[in-house]
């Protein structure tokens, strides 16, 4: 019988009285519901459990109208939404698609010479030590080129600008709204396209995604395809310059082909969610990866990508920010595989591109920060140290403790610590899942890995200390996002109040905490669901942007103003479209504005004074703490709305209810006890139900605070409040960690922490340098290295060389805000355009150690057009030559004598000073924030822990990577104990013959570099320093283990290389193809070893420019450069194919996007592709090369400085030898068309307008006879 229905239901039922938000996650389906006039309802489902449903948010719903109308609802039958006012969701479909490549089959059409765009990449190889390499697949299936092109007409580094304003009198020069002017150079062939994409049709396709070359500033001609498109029969079709207005060419691709593989995905599920429904509730919303929601009809591809994630920062802004006091929030949400962080200080804030399944897409997202650690990652004792994930045991088989034979994870150390109460878990495990969690088999693996663990360490750690140290070493590892998201933004971490959430979050945030020196915890009473509590809080959202040129000044506002105005009625129209009350709509408008020449740039929302220029250079002295002194340039303008479509209750912040339970403390009663290992050993904590406990009442840690959905560690030292929709905890008492500052004895476990605190520091150093940086080298290719080192000079982090002599020659003679700066080869340099600047870190009166930054300097002067000259025979004639000087003394930056150092270059015959000094004192002014970035976090690390315990560590780190080379070597000595040869030679025929020894008692290693050639007339000697890091860089390959790389890992080897030869020359020959040749150095050490294929063994140096000195009339005339380095194929090895396009060993740089080079300088960019059969064929084939065309639009100097032209990169186990490189120039030829000229490995060619250079880089050798 029916349930009695009275007067009070069916006035319910004859208006929408519910509201429901759902958070579907990865594994768990979170509901929060609200029936006016009873309790929320609140629970949780399996995101995936086909044989009961086969929809959870659909199911969710039928369960939640069950309780609303006291009825059975049988599963599967069509839901009546009628009394649903509003129903909000967010999903992980979108993210799993991408994730396990199972998204849309679709085409890209895309500009002739580009359809390769999306499979090189940027042509970095994702793990810079790994030889296997692989890189993301792309997503479509099928290009078409169209034969369409546009340009930018004028270019930022013109010494002579054009006037935009002028009235423009040729045809194909087109004046868009932004202010920019472009040249049509290729107009679309509707024909072409037309039969290009029925092709397309008749192959099954039914969508395409459209990228075209400077189409985010000019998108007529992807407008014109889509149009065609669509006319010709497409379902879907998806233009670049929709998804993702902004400059960057790759990653406007990536993001027009994730919208096209996800999209149809997306609408496949929307139609089959309201499929589900009898009648559809009032109103059904998408939660977006910007924190806004959007109607069902217009949910989108990369709007979801991070819809979850993107709730729980909604959730923590609305459920513990106190906007009267102001305290900024840190997110923590900790989950199985991975811990997303985040930050909140009363506005949101947002990226314009995200890196998602190893793809940079470009979509408004909220700022998420992601780390590989979580409650099922992997517990490993590796080489003395302790290492948690990133490996993660995942739902099956999962921890140790779920009885399905899985490895130990984190959530396995929290349950044998007392951490977990095993009585709370169900008994849902093991095969029959019928079985509670297994703590014997949890003590049992402890204790073997504790045996080896000792064994490693020659310690007597117990299972306990071993435990405790793997969750130290797992917060460690939460930490570093944290870190990452406040100090190397100038933000202090001490200054926040600590937001938990998540399953596994309330275990660790006591720790966490204690580490960032944070006193306050929040968690509220929903934590475990507060992404689905950020979705019921959530707003409609629409965001409109369009590219904008200019400078900033007030007397631009006018014409800001009127972009402002066009953008906020579209922000308006579409709001009030998808059903906001336009009453309240608010608007956040915005400029994304740079310094000239840089790359980083900050969105400035509309300060009162509209002086937006002024709140930059605040903002940017925050953040990076200096200015430049240049013209602020104005990129885009935005308009971001919000509005509501029916009314947001919002939770009170805990701040009164805090000061309240304070006043009048209340200790709760705990009837259960359990014990807890905590640092001093096991201690009793009492257990308290949260639902139990008397709200205004407080605990002592240790405690269990215990709910339906999670487990809350209270640590000793802190104090929990239970409050009405707040569970809060404080620090009591700070712990001192200067403790240990009396032990000698080194803890294994304090080592693992200390590695990712140097880590850590060497990482923030790098992000300061690459997002202040001026040159193209520095900020685009990342061509650049930060690191740490000891007081006698020697390397703690990061780096595999630095200038021992700087510490030796300024012994005594350093004060406090001094920096140096040197780029001699007998000074620790590699080449002269690597100018490395070193700071020293004073601890009191003494130099405690130093930290320093090396940057690749575009222009130093010299005969060359590039830094990277082909035909230099002397060191004078690259450039700036500085063995070491200061260039900031107590603080006060020198730049008189940096403007002397760099001018001296051009007073030799032939030689230019640099074409761009601003830039260079610039970018020495970016290292020397980077130095002092890493001075500020070591002060803090002394500060925290004591300077003698700091050393003590510093030079445990470099022993621990000492001792993990000579176990690896006492491996290899068995396997080779004649030792191991190889012979290699560079394309003028200089040979590098290696011999290597080892003793198998001690590990210790000789290569001998005796027989190599001497060093020539020419530039691809290589100082020292080189022969050093190639040693280094394969040592830490062949280990193939997460080791510190350091002074250690050379301790055991022994290098001995003749004096005058190619890889140890006099410090007055030309060396500037140094880099180029360390891959031939890499190349013969592995050769030795026999262990993979050889890579394209070169960097392809490519560059043009203009100015400088006229070598007829010897005047210096204004110019500009600019170079980058090009991929080709990496080696096969046993068991796998190499990988197309990709840089090579110690090069790992990004290639500078299209658009920005024809953006910055006067050329054309006609081809970037892959140079198919270009790699060795095998068993296993070698991954194919390059091709890059680059044509000139104006008089340009331009030079190619490369190897492996004449001798290919060496097969290995029979495979065949990779293709060499070709070098070629197209001339005019006097009769309208080109010759075709081979260039060799190295030329100086100057070029003529409409004149191309070709670069093809070679492809990877192969392993293995190739099979018939």
């Amino acid at each position: 019988m029916a349930p009695f229905i009275g007067y009070a239901d069916e006035v319910a039922a004859s208006h929408p009285d519910i509201s429901i938000a759902i958070d579907r996650g990865g594994t768990f389906c979170d509901v929060i519901a609200k029936i006016e006039g009873r309790e929320h309802i609140v629970f949780k489902l399996l995101s995936e459990d086909p044989n009961n449903y086969a929809d959870a948010p659909s199911e969710a719903i039928r369960r939640v109208l069950e309780i609303a109308g006291g009825q059975p609802i049988p599963v599967g039958q069509k839901l009546d939404g009628s009394r649903i006012a509003s129903c909000r969701i967010g999903t992980t479909i979108a993210t799993n698609a991408l994730l396990e490549h199972k998204g849309e089959k679709f085409a890209f059409v895309t500009t002739k010479g580009f359809k390769d765009i999306c499979l090189i990449g940027d042509q970095t190889r994702p793990k810079l030590f790994t030889l296997q390499v692989e890189k993301a697949h792309a997503l479509h299936e099928s290009v078409v080129e169209i034969d369409e092109r546009v340009t930018i007409e004028d270019y930022d580094l013109n010494p002579f600008p054009m006037d935009k304003k002028a009235e423009l009198v040729d045809p194909e020069l087109v004046r868009t709204p932004s202010g920019e002017i472009i040249r049509v150079l290729k107009k679309v062939d509707t024909e072409e396209v037309r039969t290009s994409l029925k092709k397309l049709l008749d192959a099954g396709y039914s969508s395409i995604a459209v990228a075209f070359m400077h189409s985010f500033i000019y998108p007529e001609h992807e407008r014109i395809v889509a149009s065609i498109a669509k006319e010709v029969g497409f379902k879907y079709v998806t233009i670049s310059s929709d998804t993702s207005p902004a400059i960057k060419f790759l990653r406007r691709s990536n993001s027009v082909c994730s919208e096209a593989y996800l999209f149809p995905v997306i609408r496949r599920y929307v139609e089959s969610f309201e499929s589900r429904f009898e009648k559809l509730p009032q109103r059904v919303e998408f939660m977006c990866s910007d924190g806004g929601l959007k109607e069902a009809q217009k949910f989108k591809g990369n709007e979801a990508l991070l819809s979850g994630p993107a709730g729980g920062v909604v959730g923590i802004a609305k459920s513990c920010f106190d906007d009267n006091e102001g305290t900024p929030l840190i997110g923590f949400d900790m989950g199985g595989t991975s811990t997303d962080v985040c930050r909140f200080d009363g506005k949101y804030e947002f990226l314009t591109e995200s890196r998602i399944a190893d793809r940079t897409i470009n979509v408004p997202m909220l700022n998420i920060q992601t780390v590989a650690a979580g409650g099922g990652s992997i517990l490993f004792a590796r080489n003395g140290l302790l290492v948690v994930g990133p490996e993660s045991a995942g739902a099956y088989p999962g921890p140790a403790s779920y009885r399905n034979g899985g490895p130990l994870t984190v959530t396995d150390a929290n349950l044998f610590l007392g951490r977990l109460n095993l009585s709370s878990f169900p008994a849902i495990f093991g095969k029959n899942a019928n079985e509670p969690l297994d703590i014997d088999v949890v003590r049992t693996k402890f204790q073997e890995i504790t045996d080896d663990f000792n064994a490693q360490t020659s310690q007597n750690l117990t299972p306990e200390e071993v435990a405790l140290g793997f969750l130290n070493i797992a917060n460690e590892t939460m930490s570093r996002p944290i870190r990452n998201a406040t100090e190397a933004r100038g933000y202090a971490p001490e200054k926040h109040n600590l937001v938990s959430f998540g399953g596994a979050g309330g275990q660790h945030a006591c720790s966490i905490a204690d580490k960032l020196g944070i006193n306050r915890i929040l968690i509220h009473k929903w934590s475990s669901l507060l992404s689905a509590y950020g979705i019921s809080q959530s707003q409609l959202q629409f965001e409109s942007s369009e590219p904008y040129t200019g400078e900033f000044s007030m007397d631009e506002l006018p014409r800001i103003r009127e972009r402002i105005k066009v953008l906020r009625k579209s922000v308006r129209d579409e709001l009030v479209a998808q059903g906001a009350d336009e009453n309240t709509i608010k608007f956040d408008e915005a400029l994304s504005l740079r310094y000239f020449g840089t790359d980083t740039n900050l969105v400035i929302s509309k300060p009162e004074d509209e002086d937006y220029g002024a709140t930059f250079v605040s903002e940017h002295l925050r953040e990076f703490a200096f200015v430049l002194g240049r013209t602020i340039v104005v990129d885009s303008v935005q308009v971001r709305g919000t509005g509501s479509a029916g009314v947001i209750s919002k939770d009170l912040p805990p701040t009164k209810d805090l000061e309240s339970a304070k006043a009048n403390t209340k200790p709760a009663a705990s009837g259960e006890k359990q014990q807890v290992y905590v640092n001093d050993g096991w201690k009793d904590a009492g257990i308290y139900r949260l639902a139990a406990i008397e709200k205004g009442s407080m605990v002592e840690g240790p405690a269990l605070i215990l709910d339906e959905t999670q487990t809350i560690f209270v640590e000793p030292d802190f104090r929990a409040y239970f409050l009405p929709n707040h569970l809060v905890m404080e620090k009591v008492n700070n712990s001192i960690a200067q403790a240990e500052v009396a032990e000698e004895e080194i803890s294994p476990i304090q080592l693992s922490v200390f590695a990712h605190r140097f880590m850590s520091i060497a990482e923030q150093m790098g992000n300061t340098l690459q997002r202040t940086a001026i040159s193209t080298s520095i900020r685009e290719r990342l061509d650049f290295s930060c690191a740490i080192f000891s007081p006698d000079g020697k390397l703690v982090a990061n780096a595999p060389h630095i200038p021992m002599s700087q510490h030796k020659h300024w012994l005594g003679k350093l004060k406090p805000g001094d920096v140096l700066m040197t780029n001699h080869p007998e000074w620790g340099g590699t080449h002269l355009p690597d100018v490395t600047v070193v700071s020293p870190v004073f601890v009191g009166d003494e130099i405690a150690f130093y930290t320093a930054s090396r940057g690749h300097h575009t222009d130093i002067g010299g005969k060359g057009i590039t830094s990277m000259m082909p035909d230099s025979k002397e060191l004078w004639e690259e450039g700036l030559n500085v063995p070491t000087m200061k260039i900031v003394s107590g603080g006060e930056f020198l730049e008189s004598d940096v403007r002397k150092a760099f001018d001296l270059a051009g007073t030799f015959p032939g030689c230019s000073p640099t074409r761009r000094i601003q830039d260079n004192i610039s970018d020495l002014k970016a290292q020397t924030s980077a130095n002092q970035r890493g001075i500020n976090l070591l002060m803090k690390l002394c500060d925290e822990f004591t300077l003698p315990v700091v050393h003590k560590y510093m030079r445990g780190i470099q022993a621990n990577a000492e001792v993990a080379v000579r176990t690896f070597l006492k491996g290899i000595a068995k396997k080779h104990p004649n030792g191991l040869t190889a012979v290699d030679c560079f394309d003028n025929g200089t040979e590098i013959h290696l011999k290597i020894t080892i003793d198998p008692e001690t590990g210790s290693a000789l290569y001998d570099f005796t027989g190599t050639g001497p060093q020539g007339w020419g530039n691809i000697n290589c100082p020292i320093s080189i022969t050093h890091s190639a040693v280094i860089y394969t040592v830490r390959c062949l280990i193939d283990l997460e080791i510190p790389l350091n002074e250690g890992c050379l301790a055991p080897i022994e290098i001995r290389v003749p004096k005058s030869s190619v890889l140890n020359p006099d410090p007055s020959v030309a060396i500037c193809g140094s880099t180029l040749a360390s891959q031939r150095v890499i190349d013969t050490i592995l050769r030795a070893f026999k262990c993979v294929a050889a890579f394209q063994g070169c960097a392809s140096s490519f560059g043009w420019g203009m100015g400088g000195r006229n070598p007829k009339t010897g005047e210096i005339e204004p110019g500009w450069n600019y170079g980058e380095s090009i991929g080709g194929g990496s080696g096969a090895g046993p068991g796998w194919h190499g990988e197309h396009a990709v840089h090579a060993h110690s090069t790992n740089t990004r290639i500078t996007d299209a658009e920005v080079i024809e953006k910055r300088t006067q050329v054309i960019v006609r081809r970037y592709e892959i140079n198919r059969g270009t790699g060795g064929r095998g068993k296993w084939n070698g991954g194919d090369g390059i091709t890059r065309e680059i044509e000139a639009r104006i008089p340009l100097k331009s030079s190619i400085l490369s190897e492996r032209r004449v001798f290919p990169p060496y097969g290995m186990a029979g495979g065949n030898p990779g293709s060499v490189g070709r070098n070629f120039v197209f001339r005019w030829n006097g009769k309208g068309g080109h010759d075709k000229i081979n260039l060799g490995s190295q030329a100086v060619v100057n070029l003529q307008p409409g004149e191309i250079m070709q670069i093809n880089t070679p492809g990877g050798g192969g392993w293995g006879a190739p099979e018939e």
